[in-house]
């Protein structure tokens, strides 16, 4: 990601393909100084109407200043690696949701003023379809405020398909960069208890009772054939970090690191009921996981639903599974939002206050969709974890449009080809005196430890963090845990110390589809 919260700006003229409205790039690399160059991270393009967003905060009765900015309006532009300050297009196969597309850079650019991701039916790397996942990992981040985008989604209301998304997550996880994502994602965590620890049990594997059947409440986890509560590795760089280990830092006055991760916070995943026409998923994703993924609402004030478009919002039935705890809600779309019905933009956004006493709210056109407040997901005496606070990780941007039986029924004999999803702007706003953008802030740097650890950030083929590099291993060390002990061996796998590791990782990419590097 862009580092722009740097001591001084380095300008360097933008090229052709590179910064057009947004501004340019320093002389890393990376995006203008927020502090010496304001006007760098917003396009000329947006309204003067657009630089104030009013009715923010809780009480609707405060007025944010944008700080960040893309109008999309220059036709043509490129995403390709090197060709703009702020967007990275991906070359690779998401293999963690097992997706039909290939993600391709040629299927993202501008066109009539909006951003556009194309699917299409097109033969590529042994997959049948083509399509494009857009991210700012490395290039922009932000911490807190208020994000919206307007956006025409793809398709027909009632044919379902189109994965479509536009989500953020903590700058140590790439998205599909396995490596980078295990034992990162979706944990949001600084407490030093059992949940930083595989499956969310004690060292001996024992622990409460709630572990072992809770995640039966859920319907999600019968393809797992379990009870279980988590299968998630631990988290990886947490709070009970031995000191020395291998850590982004930074520590606690006492001593102990702070917990760090890859959270995941979604703007919306769109899906499609071929009866009751379309909807937004609208989510954070937590780990290490309450007891049956059960959301806290013992006072009625840890969560609040709105209505949108005369229909209420719900809480979403899918709680969780044994990989993810999902704060989620419903809300039903306007069918004029999709291409074949009506090419509509819509504006969708999220406003969320990091931290233990934080929140989220998801906003569509202008209405308060729903709000989690962090009491939400206080600490879970029944699963024995402490509090998950609302993501305080620098956060970046994620646009795609996916096909995936992953995220509900895939109707091919009525899905149309191409599909587009169309994003007429991005905008950022943050309070007065609570602005914080860019991927390597004091408080939760990022720079040091992606530069250390480069390869598994620009290798999709690298799948989990140990294991062996043949076989899609990272092939590093898991930092030890001193709840498993800091006098240990090292191993190159999650968990307490066992006999021979293993030779081979995990869901390893390459032995299904040949996966290239961004930089191949």
């Amino acid at each position: 990601m862009g580092y722009p919260l740097m001591t001084r700006f380095y300008f360097t003229r933008p090229g052709n393909k590179g910064g057009f409205n947004v501004g340019g790039t320093n002389a890393s690399g990376m995006i203008p100084d927020l502090a010496s160059l304001v006007t760098g991270l917003i396009d000329v393009d947006t309204p003067q109407e657009a630089r104030i967003s009013t009715k923010r905060g809780l009480n609707d009765d405060e007025e944010w200043n944008l700080v960040f900015s893309d109008e999309f309006n220059t036709n043509g532009r490129s995403f390709y690696p090197g060709d703009d300050p702020f967007w990275e297009a991906h070359n690779l196969w998401a293999h963690g949701t097992v997706d039909y597309e290939w993600y391709d850079p040629a299927a993202i650019t501008t066109k009539d003023g909006a951003l556009v991701i194309t699917a299409s039916e097109q033969a590529l790397k042994n997959l049948n379809f083509r399509s494009g996942q857009l991210t700012s990992w490395n290039q922009f981040c932000f911490t807190g405020g208020y994000m919206e985008a307007a956006v025409v989604l793809p398709g027909d209301p009632h044919v379902s398909g189109w994965w479509p998304a536009i989500w953020t997550m903590g700058n140590l996880g790439r998205a599909n960069y396995g490596a980078t994502t295990d034992g990162m994602w979706p944990y949001a965590y600084d407490t030093c208890d059992r949940g930083t620890l595989m499956n969310q049990t004690d060292p001996d594997g024992s622990g409460p009772r709630s572990v072992f059947v809770t995640g039966a409440e859920t319907g999600f986890n019968k393809i797992y054939h379990t009870s279980s509560l988590s299968w998630a590795p631990g988290q990886k760089l947490s709070s009970c970090t031995c000191d020395g280990e291998d850590h982004p830092g930074p520590k606690k006055a006492g001593g102990d690191y702070v917990g760090r991760s890859a959270p995941e916070i979604d703007l919306f995943e769109a899906q499609v009921d071929a009866n009751t026409g379309g909807s937004l998923s609208l989510s954070g994703q937590w780990m290490p996981a309450s007891a049956g993924y059960r959301l806290k609402n013992g006072t009625g004030k840890e969560y609040d639903l709105f209505n949108i478009h005369g229909k209420d919002v719900t809480i979403n039935s899918y709680r969780g599974n044994v990989y993810q705890m999902s704060a989620s809600a419903i809300a039903h779309t306007d069918p004029d939002t999709y291409e074949l019905t009506g090419n509509k933009f819509a504006v969708f956004g999220i406003e969320y206050e990091p931290g233990p006493d934080g929140y989220i709210s998801w906003w569509i056109d202008g209405n308060r969709a729903w709000t989690i407040h962090a009491a939400a997901m206080a600490p879970d005496e029944e699963a024995g974890v402490g509090p998950r606070p609302i993501p305080e990780e620098p956060m970046y941007i994620i646009m795609n449009l996916a096909i995936s039986r992953g995220f509900g029924y895939v109707n091919w004999d009525k899905l149309t080809f191409p599909a587009h999803l169309k994003v007429d702007y991005i905008r950022l706003y943050q309070a007065p005196g609570k602005e914080n953008v860019g991927c390597d802030p004091k408080k939760f740097p990022t720079k040091d430890y992606i530069d250390r650890h480069i390869l598994a950030y620009t290798n999709p083929n690298l799948t989990v963090w140990g294991g062996y590099q043949e076989v899609g291993g990272y092939g590093q060390v898991w930092p030890k845990n001193r709840l498993y002990g800091c006098n240990e061996e090292p191993r190159n796998y999650a968990g307490p110390l066992r006999g021979g590791g293993y030779d081979e990782a995990p869901a390893s990419a390459s032995k299904n589809i040949p996966i290239e590097s961004d930089n191949n």
